[in-house]
């Protein structure tokens, strides 16, 4: 299934996209948490405002230097563990919103990234298991603040800042999606930026949701960021 959050004009509601892209079948309540089922109402995608397909409401994980192309591209070799730093939901952005870039910070790039969003709550989730906790995965563009970003050795300062980690515009279902099988692909202004094989993450997302859920419980509605290929 492909789940898209979107608004007419009053409360965000849910629904179910077309193969077509052209149609969302409103749904009732959030599918992270209520049995999905069809209100009957369906509307065309190009009268209703997409939303972030979920909203992060505990945290965002984010994974750097996760393609062996993009760490040598940013100086160094990947990692021997997952390079991880936290994301606040208020970075969270629809897939058509606006996202200003700051006038105080020198260098702003775009990251095209997986997104793996939690289903079910788990700590210390073995890799083997890992699979079963995703509920899907959707599409996110890690803008980073690079002038901030690098004034200090954590990253932070160059990843919280509002509205700059739009997420959509769908959330396709675990059982509908396989990462290993993808192709990620950035454009900007229609010009392919990046174009790299999910499949060749350092870390996989069963991987990660394992690794991470080793320190902190993971809830439903959490994302995890996987990464950017090389070429931002």
């Amino acid at each position: 299934m492909r789940i898209a959050r979107f608004t007419t004009g009053d409360d965000p509601m849910f629904g179910l996209v077309d193969g077509a892209g052209e149609k969302i079948a409103e749904i009732t309540g959030d599918p992270l948490y209520t049995k999905i089922e069809l209100t009957g109402a369906v509307h065309q995608v190009d009268d209703v405002r997409l939303l972030a397909p979920v909203i992060p409401r505990s945290k965002i994980v984010a994974i750097g230097k996760n393609y062996a192309e993009h760490a040598r591209e940013m100086g160094g070799e990947a990692p021997k563990e997952p390079l991880m730093f936290l994301i606040p939901n208020t970075a969270v952005v629809g897939p058509n919103d606006p996202v200003v870039m700051p006038s105080i910070s020198e260098r702003v790039d775009f990251e095209g990234e997986l997104a793996v969003v939690i289903g079910r709550m788990c700590k210390k989730v073995s890799v083997e298991e890992a699979m079963k906790v995703v509920f899907g995965y959707t599409i996110a563009n890690d803008i980073s603040m690079r002038g901030w970003q690098f004034r200090t050795k954590e990253w932070l300062q160059g990843k919280m800042w509002e509205d700059s980690t739009p997420l959509g515009p769908v959330l396709t279902t675990a059982d509908d999606f396989d990462p290993a099988e993808a192709v990620l692909t950035t454009t900007v202004n229609g010009e392919v930026m990046q174009e790299h094989a999910i499949g060749d993450l350092v870390f996989s997302p069963a991987h990660l949701v394992s690794y991470i859920s080793t320190m902190i419980t993971l809830e439903p509605g959490d994302i995890i960021l996987t990464g950017t290929p090389g070429g931002v």
